[in-house]
Formats: structure tokens, C-alpha cells, sequence
């Protein structure tokens, strides 16, 4: 029998389903392993010990009636501390909310806890999602399960570290310029960010309302496409999302013969590492080999896909981050004189230096003077750049590329140049720009033995596409 941590979600489900276990030892196991493990990783904020091994002996009965018989029944599963959960502490890694407990849970959350997946605790992360390296954590940092002197990639670096290290089978992570893919890039594991839409956002604590979607980070590609079919569709509390079609593991296919895929050489210029290049590149002529048709292209845009993204993102943040002031709910400063104090105190001190930074340029970039220059400048930009990948889709079915100009940095390296941290979302933001669905998929390691990430992207709705090319590039390459 395999061991549970080396499982994947899919195959831990049957393994339940067929009694070779059972959902208590399931979630025991993957307590223990986070208890042995997380002094070294700090994946978790909350770890939910109690509550988890109550919630599996309710979903071990319901298995064992014949109602819960989906895939994910009795499956541990870690959740982004920004997604709210119904009587558990989600803090956003801040301590703006350090005493916040959601009286509902997030939509995508009530969906796995129906299908019967069992929530063992809130993952770490940037804080307010704001950061690529999870080291604006109000909580401390996370590390590396690969090296822990390295970052596990931000924001959703917690889930992607929780899932790398085995301390649980799958988690949920968010993505507003590459939050999902490229801590999966960097720990090694597989991450899908959905086509804006696919997802609700209902219960998702916002940073950036028009780019944020949550979506699954896990061991393989099945596991990614099972739990899409899961937390997809339409809700009447998320006026953005859609109805769409979700047989996402009808796409599990090991054939991507005629399958036309594009490579943009505006992302292997100057800036990319060699050994990542080389590594996406061997990615592509695999795919090649079994029958898709790969051509080089010029993508155009890319360039301003930065400066565009963390103009509209900071914007949005600076509106969404304005109800935190210690009137409602969450921190609020001890010592104040009158309203105005009160609000000015608490907000400086309950927001980290990252936070303030982009809240402060989102401000500027929305106030008086400069609103035409800046946000409408670059909210036509991103209308361009959607128009560049809508042209581009009108001749690929999917787009390839690497996630991240590097492999994960050395805690502590990004945080003494912020810029530098900014550039490293150079090949994720212009996906969250247009609204498309992006996929991480582990393609080698660099000579210090860091995982690099291969992303695929596809068109709005095209999921299907992107899992398609990845479980045949996962299956010729097999597990690392």
C-alpha cells in the first residue's frame, strides 16, 4: 500500500473509497506530518487539529452510508489564510486581522467541504497577498521545502509548501499576478490559476477584484483537474462568476497530436536564467515528440505587463483595504484622540511595510492629476494586451512558457529590492491581465537542485486545453 503523504489526492480518495484506510488515519497521519515538519517549514498560520478529526469521523460515516462518493471524500486539504472559513481565525498574514473569525465560509470552501474534503488548516502567505516570497507575513516566513534557506514564492507560498513538504495532499491558493504559479514553480509541484470567472471569489478576502481567482495547487495534473470540476461554476453571491462546463477530467488525455502550441521569444530574452530557458525549452521539444505542432512567436506587450499590473493591482487594493479601520471588525490601535487618530494609528500600525507601500501607490495612481495619467493608461494597455493574446489564440491553442525568470531566491534577498521582487512576476501578470486560465507544471531542476516551473497558458474557458498538454508532457516526463 502507498504511503498516504506520497499520495496524491485522487489516489488517497480510492484508497478511502476501497477501505484500505480510513479518513481518520488519513488526516492523523498528515497532523503528525505537519507537527513534525512545520518547525521547519511554517507553512500553516492556524493548524485545525480538533476540528479536522471531528469533520473525519463525520465524512468516514458518510462514506460509509454511500453519500459522499466523490473523489476527494476523506482528503486532507489546506486552505489560503485569505478565504474565509466559517468559526476558524483567517488573519490575511496580517495583524490587521489577528482576531478575525468569519461567521461564513468562501464559496470555493463550502464546495470541498460538500464534496467531503477534510480543511486541516490555514496556510501562510504574503500578507493581504501582497508579495512573491512570503516573507511579508505578519506571522514570520515560510521556507522552502526543497532548501529552506530558499523562499517558497508568494503569495500562496504556505499552500505550495504545505503540499511540497507532504504536510497535506492539496491545497487552495489565490492568484492576482501569478500567486498560484509560481510558488508551485518554485516548490515543484503542479498549480492551476483559472480563467477569471471559473472560480467564485465570494468569501476570498479581495486584493485586486478584478484579477484575484482561486484555484488548486497540487502533486499532479489529475489532482489539479479533479478539483477545478469541484470549485468551478456559478454563484448568486459572486456577480463575476460563470457558468461554465466543468468535465475538466474528460481533458486527462495522453495525446497532443496536432495540438498547436506557441513559444512568445519575448520571454526568453535578456533577464531569464539559463537553466530555466534550457529547461522550458526541452518541456516544448517533448511535446513536439508526441505530436504537437510548436512554433515561435512574437507576443509583443511584454514589457509593459509589469508596470500596467501594479498599477491596476494597487489600485484596487488601496479601495478593497480601505474597510479595515478599526471600526468594524479586526485590529484597532490601543491609545487614540478622536476618529481621525484612531483610523491613522491602526491602519499604520496593523498593515505591514508592503501592504502601506502599494496601498500608498495605489492612492497616488488614483488621485487627482494623476488618475488619466496612470490607472486609465494602463487599463488600455490592458485591453491591449488582451487583444495580443486574443490574436495569438487565433492561431495556438496553447501558449508555453516558463512561470519565473529564476528559480526560488535565498530568504531575504528579495525583500532588499522590491523592484526586483516586482520583475519576478514578469511571465504571470499579463495572464491575470487578460483573465486566462495559467498552469505551473514542474519541467527539471537547476544544477543547485531547485525545481523550475513550465507554464502553459490558454484561452478564456480553455482549460481543457492547458490540462490536456500538461498530462502529456507529466506523463513522458513522470514524477520528480
Amino acid at each position: 500500500m502507498k504511503n498516504i503523504l506520497d499520495c496524491t489526492a485522487v489516489e488517497l480518495g480510492k484508497m478511502i473509497k476501497n477501505k484500505e484506510v480510513t479518513v481518520m488515519e488519513a488526516v492523523e497521519v498528515t497532523l503528525n506530518r505537519i507537527k513534525e515538519k512545520e518547525a521547519d517549514y511554517h507553512s500553516f498560520i492556524t493548524v485545525m487539529d480538533e476540528a479536522a478529526m471531528i469533520r473525519a469521523r463525520e465524512v468516514q460515516t458518510l462514506i460509509d452510508e454511500g453519500k459522499l462518493t466523490g473523489p476527494l471524500a476523506g482528503v486532507p486539504v489546506a486552505i489560503k489564510d485569505n478565504m474565509c472559513t466559517k468559526g476558524t481565525l483567517t488573519t490575511c498574514a496580517s495583524k490587521m486581522l489577528h482576531n478575525f473569525v468569519p461567521v461564513y465560509s468562501a464559496t470555493a470552501v463550502e464546495k470541498l467541504e460538500s464534496a467531503g474534503a477534510i480543511i486541516i488548516g490555514k496556510t501562510n502567505m504574503d500578507e493581504f497577498a501582497m508579495g512573491s516570497t512570503t516573507e511579508t507575513s505578519y506571522y514570520g516566513v515560510t521556507k522552502n521545502p526543497w532548501n529552506t534557506e530558499h523562499v517558497p514564492g508568494g503569495s500562496s507560498g504556505g499552500s505550495a509548501a504545505a503540499v511540497a513538504g507532504k504536510e497535506c495532499i492539496f491545497a487552495l491558493g489565490s492568484d492576482t499576478g501569478g500567486s498560484i504559479r509560481q510558488p508551485a514553480s518554485y516548490c515543484g509541484v503542479v498549480g492551476l490559476k483559472p480563467t477569471y470567472g471559473t472560480v467564485s471569489r465570494y468569501g476570498l478576502i479581495a486584493y485586486g477584484s478584478s484579477l484575484d481567482q482561486i484555484g488548486p495547487i497540487c502533486k499532479d495534473v489529475t489532482d489539479c483537474a479533479t478539483i477545478l470540476e469541484v470549485i468551478a461554476g456559478k454563484d448568486s453571491k459572486d456577480s463575476t462568476s460563470v457558468d461554465v462546463e466543468t468535465d475538466y477530467t474528460s481533458a486527462l488525455v495522453d495525446d497532443v497530436k496536432g495540438m498547436r502550441i506557441g513559444i512568445p521569444t519575448d520571454y526568453f530574452g535578456e533577464g531569464l536564467d539559463k537553466e530555466v530557458k534550457e529547461a522550458v525549452l526541452s518541456a516544448a521539444k517533448v511535446l513536439q515528440k508526441k505530436g504537437a505542432i510548436v512554433e515561435e512567436f512574437n507576443l509583443s506587450l511584454v514589457d509593459y505587463a509589469i508596470p500596467t499590473y501594479y498599477t491596476i493591482a494597487t489600485a484596487e487594493a488601496s479601495s478593497n483595504l480601505e474597510r479595515f479601520d478599526g471600526v468594524k471588525y479586526g485590529y484597532r490601535t490601543g491609545e487614540y484622540k478622536g476618529l481621525h487618530n484612531m483610523y491613522k494609528k491602526t491602519r499604520s500600525e496593523g498593515f505591514g511595510e508592503e501592504v502601506k507601500r502599494r496601498i500608498m501607490l495605489g492612492s497616488f495612481v488614483l488621485s487627482s492629476g494623476y488618475y488619466d495619467a496612470y490607472y486609465l493608461k494602463a487599463l488600455r494597455v490592458k485591453a491591449l494586451i488582451k487583444k495580443a493574446f486574443d490574436e495569438a489564440f487565433q492561431k495556438y491553442d496553447v501558449i508555453l512558457g516558463p512561470v519565473a525568470p529564476n528559480v526560488a531566491p535565498k530568504l531575504g534577498e528579495s525583500l532588499k529590492d522590491p523592484m526586483k521582487m516586482y520583475l519576478s512576476d514578469i511571465y504571470t501578470t499579463s495572464v491575470n491581465l487578460a483573465g486566462l486560465p495559467g498552469m505551473s507544471v514542474p519541467c527539471g531542476f537547476s544544477k543547485s537542485g531547485m525545481p523550475i516551473g513550465l507554464q502553459l497558458i490558454g484561452d478564456c474557458y480553455k482549460e481543457k486545453n492547458i490540462i490536456r498538454a500538461a498530462y502529456a508532457y507529466e506523463k513522458e516526463r513522470g514524477s520528480i
